[in-house]
C-alpha cells in the first residue's frame, strides 16, 4: 500500500521547486540547449535509437523522459565546451550526436547490475549496422560505460571520445538536482511500495551520497553549474524531510 503521506511530500518537493526556481544553466546556455533540442527532435537517426527503448523493461526512474532529458542536455555541453577549445573541434555536430546517443542509450540496462558494462554491450550491438564512423560508435559505448559515480573512469582514446564521455556524465549528474526530489524519488519509492518509515530512515544517508557528486564534475561546464544543481536538490530535500518529520509526527 502506497504511504498516505506521499501526496503532500510530492505537492511539497513541487512547491520548493517553483520557489527556488531552475538553475543558472537554463538561462544561461538556452542557446545551446534549444540548439541541441532541434537537433535532437529532427534527427532521424536519433528517433531510430529512441525506439529501441522499451519503457516496461527500463528502469522506473530512468526512463525513456530521464534519457532524452540527458540526451539533450549532454549535446548542449558539448557545444559549450568545444567553444572554448582552441581550435574547435573540426566535426562538433559529430560530436554533440555522439552525446545524445549515449545520452540515450545510457540507462538502456539500469534495472541490471553492472549496468554501465552491460549497457555499453548492448548499445554497441544495437549500433553494429549504423552507419557511424567505427571511432564514433567506440566514443558512444565509451561514455555509456564510463557514466556512473565513484568508479573508476577507464581512459579514453583520445580527447574527442573524453569529450562526449565527460558530457554524458554531467548531464545525467544534473539528474541529481531538482529532478531528483521532484520525479525520481517518487517514481522510486511508487515502484517500490516503500513505506514511508523506510524513506525516512534512510533519506539523510541517502542525501549525504548526493552532496558527494559535486565533487565528480568532469567538464568545465558541469564545475560550473554542476554545484548548484546538487545544492538545489538538497534544499528541496531538506524541506520534503522536514515535511515528512511533521506528517509522520502527526500521525502518532
Amino acid at each position: 500500500m502506497k504511504s498516505p503521506i506521499y501526496p503532500a511530500l510530492k505537492e511539497k518537493a513541487a512547491k520548493a521547486a517553483r520557489r527556488i526556481g531552475p538553475p543558472s544553466f537554463y538561462r544561461v546556455h538556452k542557446r545551446e540547449l534549444d540548439r541541441s533540442h532541434k537537433s535532437f527532435s529532427e534527427s532521424g537517426l536519433l528517433m531510430k535509437c529512441r525506439s529501441y527503448l522499451d519503457e516496461s523493461k527500463m528502469h522506473p526512474a530512468h526512463g525513456i523522459r530521464h534519457c532524452e532529458k540527458v540526451a539533450i542536455e549532454a549535446g548542449a555541453i558539448i557545444q559549450i565546451e568545444n567553444a572554448r577549445i582552441r581550435p574547435p573541434a573540426a566535426a562538433s555536430d559529430d560530436l554533440m550526436l555522439c552525446a545524445q546517443i549515449a545520452g540515450i542509450f545510457h540507462d538502456i540496462k539500469r534495472s541490471e547490475d553492472n549496468h554501465t558494462i552491460k549497457g555499453s554491450i548492448e548499445a554497441e550491438r544495437i549500433l553494429g549496422d549504423f552507419r557511424i564512423e567505427e571511432r564514433y560508435k567506440r566514443y558512444i559505448t565509451a561514455a555509456i560505460r564510463n557514466h556512473e559515480a565513484f568508479r573508476e573512469v577507464l581512459a579514453s582514446e583520445d580527447d574527442e571520445a573524453k569529450l562526449v564521455s565527460d558530457s554524458l556524465y554531467d548531464a545525467d549528474k544534473f539528474r541529481w538536482g531538482p529532478d531528483n526530489f521532484t520525479t525520481t524519488l517518487w517514481l522510486i519509492v511508487e515502484s517500490a511500495d516503500t513505506p514511508a518509515e523506510k524513506l525516512h530512515a534512510t533519506f539523510l544517508e541517502k542525501m549525504e551520497g548526493i552532496r558527494r557528486i559535486k565533487e565528480t564534475f568532469r567538464t568545465g561546464t558541469g564545475r560550473r553549474y554542476g554545484p548548484e544543481f546538487i545544492d538545489f536538490g538538497i534544499e528541496i530535500g531538506q524541506e520534503i524531510f522536514h515535511e515528512m518529520e511533521n506528517l509522520m509526527r502527526g500521525r502518532k
